[in-house]
Parts: C-alpha cells; sequence; structure tokens
C-alpha cells in the first residue's frame, strides 16, 4: 500500500483535496520511493517526513507542504499541512 492509498483512507485528507478540486488520481506524494529508502522499515516504527504533495485541477497544479506521519506497521497515514502554493495554467 502507497501512502497516497493510506491517506485517502482518511476522511480529512479526502476533505482537503474537495476544498481545492484535486481528484485522487491527480495527487503525487514527491519523492515518495525515496522515503522508503531513506528510513528502512526496520528501523522504525513511525516514519515523520517533510513532504510536497501535488495536485492537478482544473486551474493548475497546488503543492501541499507539510508533515506526513505514517504508521509503517499499520499503514495508517496523517498529513499535517503547513502551507500550500498555487500555481496556475497559463494560457
Amino acid at each position: 500500500m502507497t501512502i497516497k492509498e493510506s491517506l485517502l483512507k482518511g476522511t480529512s485528507f479526502i476533505q482537503l483535496m474537495k476544498e481545492f478540486a484535486v481528484k485522487a488520481e491527480n495527487i503525487k506524494i514527491q519523492d515518495e520511493e525515496i522515503l522508503f529508502k531513506v528510513f528502512p522499515f526496520y528501523q522504525r516504527e513511525v516514519l515523520k517526513e517533510n513532504i510536497c504533495i501535488e495536485g492537478r485541477n482544473e486551474h493548475g497544479v497546488i503543492n501541499f507542504f507539510g508533515t506526513l506521519h505514517y504508521n509503517l506497521l499499520n499503514k495508517l497515514a496523517v498529513f499535517e499541512m503547513q502551507g500550500f502554493e498555487k500555481i496556475n495554467q497559463g494560457y
């Protein structure tokens, strides 16, 4: 199970994405694969890392910045947003 799938199990993360009109298929956790290479499963039970989540909607890209709290054993994830930036598509 990916971090994205774990986050989408939580209602608050789904509500946050709805607020910005971002659909689940348009969400990308930046450098997700690197998180697991840098922090192997066997070294800790909970991963706490600053991340950027990229979401796309009809108006452009929204980057969400915050802290990911990820329980590696139970596959539970919480995203604590600290800010965001909107990058509008130019026409």
